[in-house]
């Protein structure tokens, strides 16, 4: 069974960055696609940005083209998602998923003003 462990989390100014990671165990991240989602109280959890581990081909939300992005290094078994350019309204847990099934335990992103 694939588990996964995000980190880098935390709190930043607006205007900062974080990088989050995150490491899967119990399969290669192989012809995978790998995904980052987030979510508020209240609200639905949505989609951020996600990346093929095959072919590196990459999706992102349109609330956070131009300030994310994501990669991989499968040596690694891990993905990356830099964010640059830190909103408050980025405020959310953030959860890295694989196929939109494995679920990790999600780390806190907060952006202050």
């Amino acid at each position: 069974e694939v588990q996964l462990a995000e980190s880098g989390g935390g709190l930043v100014q607006a205007g900062g960055s974080l990088r989050l990671s995150c490491t899967t165990s119990g399969g290669s991240l192989a012809d995978y696609a790998i995904g980052w989602a987030r979510q508020v109280p209240g609200k639905e959890r949505e989609g951020v940005s996600c990346i093929s581990t095959s072919d590196g081909n990459t999706y992102y939300a349109d609330f956070v083209k131009g300030r994310f992005t994501i990669s991989s290094d499968n040596a690694k078994n891990t993905v990356y998602l830099q964010m640059n350019s830190l909103k408050p309204e980025d405020t959310a847990v953030y959860y890295c998923n694989v196929n939109v099934f494995y679920w990790g335990q999600g780390t806190q992103v907060t952006v202050s003003s």
